[in-house]
């Protein structure tokens, strides 16, 4: 039995060294057969120590080997998922806020705990991933957006996945929709990340101060949805130390409403039409909103505005006047990458 096993089953802290040496064992294909999976099935994210799940990421971080360029003025946004259901918001926004000026790359997964995740909508639009940090930098270039691939992620996650056939991935959807945004080597300005619960927010600080790239600026209300809310009061945690801004809907002039008006299509034929929908202000008033208020937080996150209804009153014009329809088709035009001809890359992701 692996420390890190022995450690979590005591109810003891996994320490740095023994996660590290738990991917060294992995990648070696030298652990007992069923023990990767009962190791994920163990850390309940709800439950489980937050200096365990600090150490997983941090030793996976340390992992990552050769130079990462950076994405300078980049923000990036992905939400921990794993609330309540809505449609693709923080996708919209950042489209919203890339049409606005505001540099955004978009991590993200597929559905783990939602019935589309990002992935699954970009591939239904015809819209990429990013394959390298080369394509995601000319993809800020020319678009002021970036849909950014698995290479970002650590490489022990392929292999973890893997490890644990016939069980998938996403049985262990609440723990990787938790860690994910974390574990990326994405140097940037900042980062917004949406927690699904304000009870999340003691882990998502320690994992957030792992991340040595990048500001995470992270984002609570009580709706159980994890992303800024138009009709609901919001917190937006920027950093320990920094005092946390309270975003008032009455004091920001967004509607009222409820996550019904933000609920995803259950019809999957429809799920593409509803997002072209939304990105072009059709929705109901609350999705408009919503999403230009997650739009107005990257633009600001970016340094382009300072003032919230003014950037939420951008947000929304740029969604009705056709703005960021037009870089969605502009993006969609845009050739697929061509593939690198190595797929793996100093132990540091897949290409």
């Amino acid at each position: 039995m692996h420390d890190v096993s022995a450690a979590l089953r005591a109810h003891r802290p996994v320490p740095t060294a023994a996660w590290s040496s738990f991917w060294d064992e992995l990648s070696a294909g030298t652990l007992d057969t069923g023990e990767p999976a009962s190791v994920l099935a163990a850390l309940d994210p709800h439950t489980a120590d937050p200096r365990t799940l600090a150490a997983l990421v941090r030793s996976l971080r340390a992992r990552r080997t050769g130079p990462v360029p950076p994405l300078p003025g980049a923000v990036n946004v992905v939400g921990t998922g794993g609330g309540a259901a809505t449609f693709n918001i923080s996708t919209a926004a950042a489209l919203t806020a890339a049409a606005l000026g505001a540099r955004v790359v978009k991590t993200g997964s597929r559905a783990h705990a939602s019935r589309h995740g990002s992935i699954d909508l970009l591939e239904r639009l015809g819209i990429p991933l990013t394959k390298s940090y080369a394509g995601t930098a000319a993809s800020l270039e020319r678009h002021n957006v970036a849909f950014a691939g698995y290479f970002v992620y650590p490489v022990e996650l392929t292999v973890l996945a893997r490890r644990i056939l016939p069980v998938p991935m996403r049985t262990y959807g609440r723990l990787l929709n938790i860690l994910g945004p974390f574990l990326p080597a994405l140097p940037g300005a900042r980062q917004l990340t949406g927690l699904a619960s304000p009870s999340l927010l003691p882990l998502a600080r320690a994992l957030a101060a792992e991340v040595e790239d990048r500001d995470v600026w992270l984002c609570t209300n009580d709706t159980g949805a994890d992303e800024l809310i138009g009709f609901a009061p919001n917190t937006v945690h920027r950093g320990p130390g920094t005092e946390q801004l309270r975003l008032d809907p009455r004091e920001l002039g967004t509607a009222d409403g409820t996550l019904a008006d933000l609920a995803p299509v259950p019809d999957p034929a429809r799920v593409t039409g509803h997002f072209l929908d939304v990105i072009s202000g059709r929705a109901h008033r609350t999705a408009t909103e919503t999403v230009a208020l997650n739009a107005a937080a990257l633009v600001i996150a970016a340094g382009q505005q300072t003032q919230w209804r003014p950037a939420i009153a951008s947000a929304v014009a740029a969604l009705r006047d056709g703005a960021v329809r037009a870089l969605v088709e502009a993006v969609r035009a845009t050739p697929p990458p061509v593939p690198d001809p190595v797929p793996l890359v100093n132990g540091g992701g897949v290409r």
